[in-house]
Formats: structure tokens, C-alpha cells, sequence
């Protein structure tokens, strides 16, 4: 029997339940698939920093680097601790570390769920450069606190990072109905984003049975609500593509169904799976978080680790659960509640 090794990290607020809850369906689907999930659990979190000073241990890149998938649950407590620590104590460098650059996130509607567009007939592959560009935290601040100071972040694009991606999003778009779009804004950014620009058009001539279009941020924004339809995968730098996957978690009922994939393509290390919600600490002692990210996120994992059979099983359970009108409107269900719906609806 196969076995995979999952390094579960919960993190923080809703981040606990909802990871929870996707194991259970996980193990379920698991068993009834043939092959083995073994998960081990660590605390790395905002909790954790307060203990220790530290997000997560010294040696905790390479205490997850013999892990076959990570599970992420949310990582975030503002009110404790900053974002810019926690965001850059965790979730960053394990990206960085796993050389994680593909940042995968789908949008569609749920069957029962309902957006707030006229459209509902779309099936949107959100790609994002993860590892560099707007978050590649080179910059600093002098002179803090005076009249005279200044911050500076640099953006930083090479040709090894943007070619990759560009190469990861037009092969999902070979894959799925050969349409790519190309999201930038060198009308603005004449350094980086033309450079990103000139890549797209000289490795479109490679993939010449895929259909390329460039698109300005702010024109790509108005198309996600104009006419998704029209959009197949769309591939952006770091900071546009973290902006338009959570118009796209709007567009497809909102963060509750908001999962992604930061995957390592090369598989020279683990990827790392994650709802896109955050910890959400308004609702973190409310039992009412809704688990269908998470678990959808479980479903990216088990497709990434070959296990296409109980990928699907997983999402057509989620499907069923949905179409039942279970965990569509925010707070009507438990966490509990929706959780146990999937499991029930396993093939």
C-alpha cells in the first residue's frame, strides 16, 4: 500500500478547524482509495512566535523538507503579531525554500453556490509567480520615524523566474482549453512588467497552438467581472496575481471556496496546499468557518501526489455537497456540519 507524509501545520484562528476537517475527508478518501496519509502535526504559528520569538524553529525548512505534501491551514494574528512577521516568519520562506513558484488557484462556481455576477458559466486557472517579483522582500527604510525618512521595496524579475512561470501557465493552458492571458502593467512599469511582456511574446512563438493575450492589471481586473467566460488560465507577477485571485474568490461566492496549490513543478521538494482565507479571527471561535477550501485544497494535494482517482472522488463529494445548498451561505452551517456532508457523500 502507498503511503504519503503530510506535515499538517494548522496555523492560527480558523486555520485549526478547517485543516481538521480536510484531514478527516482526506483519511477517508484515503481509505476507501488504497494508499495511506500519514500526517504529522506541527505548531507553528502566531502562538508559537509568542512562546519562542520565532514562527517556526530554526531547523524547519528542513525538518518539512522530508515530507511527500504540506497542508496549510492560515497563518495570521494581527492583533499579536504583525503581518509582515508572521507573513516572512512562514509562509514565505517555506515558498521560497521549496522553490514553490507556481501559485495555483482555481475559479468556478461550486454547483448550489451563487456569485455576485450575471455570469456563472466560468472556469478560471489563476497562475502566480510566488518565489520573487513585488515580494521579494529586497528593500529598506532609513532616517525611521523622522521627517526625512524613506522606504524603499524593490521588485525583482529574473529571466529564470519569469520564464518559468510563463512555461508553467501556457503548459496548464495546453492542458485545459489553450487560452492564456498574460497579466502586466508596462504602459506604467516600463522596466519589469515590458520585460515580462517581451518573454510572453517570445515564448508564445513555442506554443503556437495556444492562444496568447496580454492584458493590463487594471483591464484584467474588468474583465474578471465583466466576462469571465471569456478567460481560461491567467498568469500574473506576485502582487497582480494575489490581487485578482481574490476578486476571482468573489466571483466564485467568496473565500470559502478560495483554494490554491503552491506547487514546485521540478519536485525537487514538498509543495505546500492552502485555502486562501486567511485566519479569519472574527469567526476563529465561532465553529462556523467553512471547511470547502481546505478540503478542495486537500483535492489539489492527492492530484499533485498521482492520486487523480481520489482527487476527483474528493471534489465530486464536495460538488454533492454543495448541490444539497450545504455550506453556501456564509454561517448557516458548521464547520462540523459541511464536514461531515463531504464525508458522507464519498463515492
Amino acid at each position: 500500500m502507498k503511503t504519503y507524509s503530510i506535515a499538517l501545520l494548522p496555523g492560527d484562528g480558523i486555520g485549526k478547524p478547517v485543516t481538521e476537517a480536510a484531514w478527516d475527508v482526506l483519511q477517508a478518501t484515503a481509505k476507501a482509495s488504497g494508499f495511506t496519509l500519514e500526517g504529522t502535526t506541527f505548531p507553528w504559528s502566531c502562538d508559537f512566535y509568542k512562546q519562542t520569538g520565532a514562527m517556526m524553529p530554526a531547523n524547519g525548512i528542513e525538518t518539512l523538507r522530508r515530507f511527500d505534501a504540506i497542508l496549510l491551514g492560515a497563518v495570521g494574528w494581527p492583533a499579536e503579531v504583525p503581518d509582515s512577521v508572521s507573513l516572512h516568519g512562514l509562509l514565505l520562506p517555506i515558498r521560497k525554500a521549496f522553490a514553490q513558484y507556481a501559485n495555483i488557484r482555481p475559479h468556478r462556481l461550486l454547483p448550489g453556490a451563487s456569485g455576485p455576477l450575471k455570469s456563472d458559466n466560468f472556469d478560471i486557472l489563476c497562475i502566480r509567480e510566488n518565489t520573487e517579483g513585488e515580494y521579494s522582500g529586497a528593500g529598506g527604510r532609513i532616517h525611521q520615524g523622522t521627517a526625512d525618512e524613506v522606504a524603499i521595496e524593490t521588485a525583482i524579475f529574473t529571466r529564470k523566474g519569469v520564464e518559468r512561470i510563463l512555461r508553467f501557465g501556457f503548459e496548464q493552458a495546453r492542458a485545459r482549453r489553450g487560452k492564456l492571458a498574460s497579466v502586466t502593467k508596462s504602459n506604467a512599469q516600463k522596466y519589469t512588467m515590458v520585460f515580462w511582456d517581451e518573454m510572453t511574446r517570445s515564448l508564445a512563438a513555442e506554443y503556437r497552438d495556444v492562444e496568447v493575450t496580454s492584458y493590463h492589471i487594471d483591464a484584467m481586473a474588468a474583465r474578471i467581472v465583466m466576462a469571465p467566460e471569456t478567460l481560461d488560465v491567467v498568469v500574473a507577477s506576485n502582487l497582480f496575481g494575489d490581487i485578482l485571485t481574490d476578486l476571482g474568490a468573489a466571483i466564485q461566492g467568496g473565500l470559502g471556496f478560495a483554494a490554491s496549490a503552491n506547487i514546485n513543478p521540478d519536485r525537487t521538494a514538498p509543495s505546500m496546499f492552502e485555502p486562501v482565507h486567511g485566519s479569519a479571527p472574527d469567526i476563529a471561535y465561532l465553529g462556523i468557518a467553512n471547511p470547502i477550501a481546505a478540503i478542495w485544497s486537500g483535492a489539489m494535494m492527492l492530484d499533485h501526489l498521482g492520486e487523480r482517482a481520489a482527487a476527483a472522488r474528493v471534489m465530486a463529494a464536495i460538488e454533492a455537497t454543495t448541490k444539497a445548498g450545504i455550506g453556501t451561505i456564509p454561517g448557516r452551517h458548521t464547520t462540523e456540519t459541511i464536514a461531515k456532508a463531504v464525508l458522507e457523500r464519498l463515492l
